[in-house]
């Protein structure tokens, strides 16, 4: 296995990790410990998903990145993390209302947390979008370079 490719490997894995302790230290600081646990092993499967999917995204944004040379969007890696990290604490957004007084937030927490498994649908539908980019600009790098090796 190539260096780039063990290392892209390496930053997708710290990626998924950094997503992981992004949700549980969220979720325990708004709702305290066991609340983060239940939650996990609740939608365990939605989160798990979503922290591997932007994994994914990152290992080949870095391979792409170091094998190309180039500098690529980062737009789609941004959106999609940003959706993923949102549908992950979403599961305990409700409780905001208790840390965020604000006249007008308590509804709207409400009303994403009635969501949640949608919000977390979107947010593995983001994934698979940003993977499937990745994956095609990963076809056309390899198409392109044995072409100009021929």
């Amino acid at each position: 296995m190539s260096q780039i490719v063990f290392v892209s490997m390496f930053k997708g894995f710290l990626a998924t990790s950094f997503l992981l302790v992004f949700y549980f230290t969220t979720v325990t600081l708004i709702s305290g410990w066991d609340f983060a646990q239940s939650q996990f092993f609740k939608y365990w499967y939605f989160i798990v998903s979503l922290a591997f999917g932007f994994g994914i995204q990152i290992t080949f944004y870095f391979y792409l990145r170091d094998k190309n040379r180039q500098n690529l969007p980062t737009k789609v890696l941004a959106t999609s993390g940003t959706t993923s990290a949102a549908a992950m604490v979403s599961c305990c957004s409700h409780y905001l209302v208790n840390i965020l007084p604000i006249i007008g937030i308590s509804g709207f927490v409400s009303l994403v947390a009635q969501y949640q498994p949608q919000l977390f649908l979107a947010g593995l539908a983001f994934n698979i979008i940003a993977i499937s980019f990745m994956i095609n600009r990963i076809i056309k790098f390899g198409r392109a370079s044995s072409e100009n090796r021929s």
